[in-house]
């Protein structure tokens, strides 16, 4: 490590131990049973205290030691003092100590924009509470890096991760990755080729969703929550695609994941191939659907009915 570490590392290095305590935050409060949900935009549109405890401290903690960024958070909270036992000073010394890639090594703060789901998966988050915790798996924190409209860096919490191992377990994991430099904190594994395994969305599906992933012939599919937990499916090997033809995704939701999968030579794309924006000024949905392989993605987009095409334009 350099003596003065790129500004880029040392927001990743933020951005992970901020994952790390929303990851406790998300925990705290399901422990707490009071989840404080209120609707959104309809019952599979919720937001929790969790949402809002988890944003405000990546939010604050960031702003507080890198002032110039863009931090584009999904809940929209009224602006207010955020208690000091949510911020979040700490950063990944293991990150610091890597060396950045040449082409980020001179970003300046202000061209940042960071992308936050401070909990991605909310309606899993609410049932797995009423004793359906194989559903916690599907949550996640996610925190995306982009510079000049792609994301060059991802941070995944999964705060619920190794729950099978009953009462005192140590929860939690924490994934992060940046093309150019490697991913971390989990085992590459891939689908054999023969298997072609879908994961689509648990509650959001419709007539077109069923079309598309029907169109891609599977062996299985497999109807998940949260978008970063649909991700870590691709990155290790249960999953081959991560189809959903529907506008609902925004950019919080792929940011992070889709840093992490191009790291590790995967694509994300829209349902028509191209590459969605993560500028700051770019509108948040994600309206032509999403479409993420770890291998093969042309196959993939060559299925895509022209129907669906049709639904996305």
């Amino acid at each position: 490590m350099s003596g003065n570490p790129a500004v880029v590392m040392r927001l990743v290095a933020s951005a992970y131990a901020v994952a790390e305590k929303a990851g406790a935050i998300v925990r705290k409060v399901l422990h707490s049973g009071e989840l404080g949900i209120v609707e959104k935009t309809g019952a599979n549109d919720l937001q929790t205290l969790a949402d809002r405890l988890a944003q405000q401290s990546i939010c604050a903690s960031l702003s507080k030691r890198f002032p110039k960024l863009t931090i584009i958070g999904e809940e929209e909270l009224p602006a207010e003092e955020v208690n000091e036992d949510l911020i979040e000073n700490g950063q990944a010394e293991e990150i610091l100590q890597k060396t950045c890639p040449a082409e980020y090594s001179d970003l300046k703060e202000e061209e940042l924009v960071v992308w936050v789901d401070p909990l991605d998966g909310t309606k899993e988050y609410t049932e797995g509470k009423l004793f359906k915790m194989w559903l916690l798996d599907n949550v996640t924190v996610l925190i995306g890096i982009a510079y000049g409209g792609r994301a060059i860096a991802g941070v995944i919490n999964q705060p619920f991760y190794n729950y099978q191992l009953g009462p005192g377990a140590n929860l939690g994991r924490t994934i992060w990755g940046m093309p150019g430099l490697g991913a971390f904190g989990f085992q590459l594994q891939e689908v054999p080729d023969e298997r072609r395994i879908i994961t689509t969305t648990r509650s959001h599906s419709n007539k077109t969703v069923m079309d598309c992933v029907d169109a891609m012939e599977p062996h299985e599919v497999i109807r998940v929550g949260g978008a970063g937990n649909k991700i870590i499916q691709l990155i290790e090997g249960k999953a081959s695609a991560y189809v959903f033809a529907s506008p609902g995704c925004k950019k919080w939701d792929t940011c992070a994941p889709e840093a992490i999968l191009h790291t590790v030579g995967g694509k994300l794309t829209d349902m028509h191939g191209n590459a969605y924006c993560y500028d700051a000024n770019v509108k948040h949905m994600n309206s032509a659907g999403v479409l993420a392989t770890l291998r093969n993605h042309q196959y993939y987009t060559s299925r895509v009915p022209q129907s669906v095409l049709q639904a996305l334009k």
